[in-house]
Order: structure tokens, then C-alpha cells, then sequence
């Protein structure tokens, strides 16, 4: 599938970090990963860092399918909002899920730190708006939710959001965790990492068939090499499906732009702050170490490639002009523009783990807004379930979970 249309922001700013050969000889190892992207190089990490042997394949190159179009937000909230989360499954493994979201965030802060990748990360609060103000009362609802399970929250009232900033809106949720990262850059440190620990990374290397035999998994590649390993994993994000007995998730177009550099913020609240919004779909904003601004969203169901990039304008001047609404004082200039394909399960949350109906296979799937922290807690729970250490929270993420009925 073509995730992504041209001119992505990441790699044309930041060009092609390293590169990794093709898979031209048979090996053998104890995890063989599929996919390249945020996932696979989490789990790469991960699994060389607990002595497993690993291989990660993948037929583009390190980090150039959906991770490429990554704009980088990092929160811990849902793309279902916890008040609602807690009406599709139990109300105290709502709370568990958006908590483990929220240690997350901490997790790869410390990881970026002790790896020393240069990603552009930064911490910042998250500001939640109403997008309209009859969306107060349900943002209200949020607000209370999140504060019952112990979030730290603070609410903004319409008074508030104008002596902070230029926001017009009705109020705010502002939660004090959140960051901002280049996950393209990320992508690259964490598998310079893993390879530093001697795993084998291969790009432009397509896996046609997997065999799934009482020992372990062969997998095969177009070019006809073998890989025999305990476990493969996917991590091939939204097209996965095609893997899987029945489809599980509903694909989407979403639209993104990175401005040149601003000289100055003004108006913007919480010291650059993320910024999203109640309405459906929604947009949201966030603002670069190089001083630019990625505005994002407007999303539409997904068609095809074709009929989705032909949105690209409209849809970039559709974002210019609520950036205007949002920063009226500040002059924005349109420096690259992208329209991408991402898929999101019912209840927002990832899919992680065995699948019922695939023997000796696991599955990394983090969708929606909170892909970077999903892909995160989907190395950590895959880790330890290899290991024979049950993650706790795995329930909360796995396919036989009522909430994605």
C-alpha cells in the first residue's frame, strides 16, 4: 500500500541517517520482526537488549512507510476519550490503559536519554479544547474522568484561555504530560542502538510467505531466503490486515503541514504546548525544535491513494486557515504538505500480542493518535511474554478483548 504522498517533512529535513543491506543469506535467530518503522525498532531494542537474537526485515527502507508521516505528538490520551472508554470496558481497565500510556511517556524520555538519540525530543503539556461551545459540557466530562483516575488536570475557563494565550475557545483540558519527538529520527537511533547490540537489520528485503511450524516460524522472501526463528512478530502497522483472518481496524486519510520557521509564538499557550481539539475529526498542532509549526487532520475514510492526495490542497489550506483562527497575530507560511493513510481500532487502543488464529505469530499494532507509546508498550509486553514473564496489562490490548466488538 502507498501510505504516504510526497514531499513528507522528516526525511526531506533530515535526509537518510544510515542505511542497512538486503537479506541475502539464510539465517536463523529467536525473533525475526517484520517491519521496520517505530515498532519494529522499538521491539529491536528491546529484544536484543533481554539477549534475544534478532532480525528485523523490511521491504522499504528503515523508517519510510507510515513512521515517515509521523508528526510526533506524545501523549498519553486516547483518541476515545476516557469518559467514553469507560462505557466500552470495565471503567478500572480504562483508567490501567490510559495510565500505561502515561508511563510510557516517561519510559521513552528516559530511553531517549540513556541511547542519546538526537530526535528532537521535548516535553510538553497537552491542551485539550472545546471545540465548540456546546463541546464544553463533554469536555467537562473528560475533565472529571481523567481527574477520578488520578491524572494530573488542571481546567481552563474561556477567561483563562485569552489571558494565556489567543485561543477563542469556550475551555480547555491542559494536562502537565506530553512531549513533542521526531520519530523519524528515533526510528533510526533505536535501531542504531539494536545494531550496536548485534542485531541484523535489513531493508528493501520483502517477506512473501511466513510457515508456522510446531517449532518456531520459517519465514521466506521474495528472493527466495529463509529466515527460521522461535517467534516472528509484526509490526507492519496498517497493512497488517492482510495477515489476519478478518480485518480489525478502519483506514483513514489524515493531512499534515510543517511551516517554514517563525520568528516568535505568539499566542500560543503553556509554553508551546500540543494542542488538540474535541470536535471529529479534529486538529491538532505542535511546534518544532527548528521553530516551525506541524498542523494536522481534517482526516476522511480511506479511498485510495490517489483519491486521498488529490484532497492534499484543500486540505493544507483548509489547516492554514484554522491555524489563522487559532494564531490570528501570527503569520504562517506553508513549507511542505503530505496527506498519509492510518487505521484505528474501536475503542483507540493498540492491538497487541498472540492472535488467536495464528500459531507461533505476534502482533504490534499501535494505531491512531498515541502510535509512538502504543509501539512502545507493545515491546515491552511482547518482551516479557517471550521471556515467560506475563505482562499484567496485556489484557488491556489483546484480540479477544470485548471493547473492539
Amino acid at each position: 500500500m502507498d501510505l504516504l504522498s510526497s514531499q513528507v517533512f522528516w526525511p526531506i529535513r533530515d535526509g537518510l541517517p544510515a542505511t542497512f543491506e538486503p537479506l541475502s543469506s539464510s539465517t536463523e535467530c529467536d525473533v525475526v520482526i517484520v517491519g521496520a518503522g517505530v515498532t519494529g525498532a522499538f521491539l529491536a531494542w528491546y529484544l536484543r537488549e533481554a539477549g534475544l537474537e534478532t532480525v528485523v526485515l523490511d521491504q522499504r527502507q528503515v523508517a519510510h512507510g507510515s513512521t515517515a508521516g509521523c508528526t510526533g505528538l506524545l501523549q498519553y490520551e486516547l483518541d476515545v476519550p476516557l469518559h467514553q472508554l469507560e462505557k466500552k470496558m470495565d471503567p478500572k481497565a480504562a483508567a490501567r490503559s490510559v495510565h500505561r500510556c502515561r508511563t510510557a511517556l516517561k519510559t521513552i524520555a528516559k530511553l531517549v536519554r540513556k541511547l542519546d538519540i538526537d530526535c528532537g525530543f521535548h516535553a510538553r503539556k497537552s491542551v485539550l479544547l472545546a471545540s465548540e461551545p456546546d463541546h464544553e459540557f463533554r469536555l467537562r466530562r473528560e475533565f472529571n474522568a481523567r481527574q477520578a483516575a488520578g491524572f494530573d488536570v488542571t481546567w481552563w475557563t474561556r477567561r483563562q484561555l485569552a489571558h494565556e494565550s489567543s485561543l477563542p475557545h469556550a475551555a480547555a483540558v491542559v494536562s502537565h504530560a506530553g512531549g513533542e519527538i521526531d520519530c523519524y529520527l528515533l526510528t533510526y537511533g533505536l535501531l542504531a542502538a539494536a545494531q550496536r547490540r548485534s542485531a541484523r537489520i535489513h531493508e528493501r528485503t520483502r517477506v512473501s510467505r511466513v510457515r508456522h511450524r510446531p517449532s518456531g516460524v520459517e519465514v521466506w522472501t521474495s528472493e527466495g531466503v529463509r529466515v527460521r526463528a522461535r517467534h516472528v512478530v509484526y509490526a507492519t502497522g496498517y497493512e497488517v490486515d492482510a495477515t489476519l483472518p478478518r480485518p480489525m481496524t478502519t483506514l483513514n486519510s489524515t493531512f499534515a503541514l510543517a511551516s517554514e520557521p517563525l520568528s516568535d509564538f505568539q499566542g500560543w499557550p503553556a509554553n508551546r504546548a500540543i494542542i488538540w481539539e474535541t470536535a471529529r475529526p479534529y486538529v491538532y498542532l505542535r511546534t518544532t525544535e527548528d521553530n516551525r509549526v506541524i498542523i494536522g487532520g481534517y482526516d476522511e475514510p480511506f479511498r485510495d491513494p490517489r483519491r486521498r492526495d488529490q484532497l492534499l490542497p484543500a486540505k493544507t489550506r483548509a489547516l492554514k486557515r484554522r491555524f489563522g483562527q487559532f494564531f490570528p497575530k501570527t503569520s504562517l507560511e506553508v513549507a511542505y504538505s503530505w496527506a498519509g493513510t492510518f487505521a484505528e481500532t474501536p475503542d483507540g487502543l493498540p492491538l497487541i500480542g498472540r492472535h488467536p488464529d495464528r500459531r507461533g505469530a505476534w502482533y504490534a499494532l499501535g494505531y491512531g493518535g498515541n502510535g509512538i507509546t502504543f509501539s512502545l508498550i507493545a515491546a515491552e509486553i511482547i518482551r516479557d511474554e517471550i521471556l515467560g514473564h506475563p505482562d499484567p496489562d496485556a489484557v488491556l490490548f489483546d484480540f479477544n478483548r470485548p471493547s473492539l466488538e
